[in-house]
């Protein structure tokens, strides 16, 4: 009897440590710096922009809101589980167009949740996960402004904000089709606006729906209007740190799950259909083909940019 205990207990003691070392195995199958580091710590830090309506801006309140930042909350939650977390906070950084980037790379944002493009020269410095908006750049102008295109605005001053793609694009359409424009550099989207608004710049290329959420959230909308053909295609997409496959696995299994199930399609309506803060009025932006036939495979490449 008391050989068939000791044998009980020993077989106990062997199922517990086998239980604790599958246990550690699967903590480990979910690895990496990034998901170390948030293990540690408890909490996930979210990179967020001051203006960049309606993806990640500042509402009234000075609080972080935005269509990006609703679904990094989401993504945010499936790093929970997946570290099998019983809770996880979330921090708060504001990053730039012009260290958003570094923010990331240094490991001080885990995600940049906001209005970056995904192209080859930013993701030799960072990864990115499934686009959650594709867009192109177009141009603001006063509505006054009898321009209808970039070949228009031929001889004026174009303004747009430091370290963004669109900033790049009408250089180079400025050296090709010698349009002779006075290119300006602003330090956000809020200042190339009022820049704008104030004749200091005749025009301000960014992306199109950008563009409309800054006109939306101007004391008078009316005279500020978007113009011309698309200038770039522009993937926006979230931010994450380069060289963590098992925490971009997380982030694209995510978003590939919230686009399937129609969880993005919801959050995308009540920021670019329903009002939103600070006016509580809305964008009025159905999606368009681009982003709606992408969802319909999502992935996170995007060819040719």
């Amino acid at each position: 009897m008391l050989r068939t205990i000791r044998m009980y207990a020993a077989g106990r003691r062997l199922a517990l440590s086998v239980g604790i070392v599958l246990a550690g195995l699967s903590n480990a199958a979910w690895a990496g710096p990034t998901l170390d580091h948030i293990r540690v710590t408890g909490k996930i830090v979210l990179g967020h922009r001051e203006s960049s309506v309606p993806f990640s801006y500042m509402d009234a309140d000075k609080h972080p809101v935005g269509y990006a930042l609703d679904l990094c909350v989401k993504l945010a939650e499936a790093v929970r589980k997946k570290l099998d977390m019983k809770t996880i906070a979330i921090e708060y950084l504001m990053v730039t167009p012009s260290n958003r980037i570094a923010m990331v790379e240094q490991g001080k944002a885990d995600l940049e949740c906001g209005s970056t493009t995904n192209n080859a020269e930013r993701r030799a410095k960072v990864a990115f996960t499934v686009p959650h908006y594709i867009t192109g750049a177009r141009y603001m102008v006063r509505a006054d402004n009898p321009a209808t295109d970039i070949v228009g605005l031929e001889g004026q001053r174009v303004v747009s904000t430091k370290g963004t793609t669109p900033l790049t694009a009408v250089a180079r359409a400025n050296k090709e089709r010698v349009l002779h424009l006075t290119l300006q550099e602003a330090p956000d989207h809020a200042r190339a606006v009022e820049m704008v608004e104030k004749s200091e710049s005749d025009a301000f290329v960014m992306d199109d729906v950008l563009l409309y959420g800054l006109i939306a959230s101007r004391a008078q909308p009316e005279k500020l209007k978007v113009i011309g053909k698309f200038l770039t295609v522009e993937p926006l997409a979230i931010m994450l740190p380069k060289g963590d496959p098992e925490f971009k696995a997380i982030l694209d299994n995510e978003m590939k799950r919230l686009i399937m199930s129609k969880e993005a399609q919801a959050i995308y309506d009540r920021w670019f259909l329903k009002p939103i803060p600070p006016k509580n009025t809305p964008l009025n932006l159905p999606m368009n083909y681009l982003l709606r036939d992408f969802w319909k495979y999502p992935t996170d490449q995007v060819p040719g940019v």
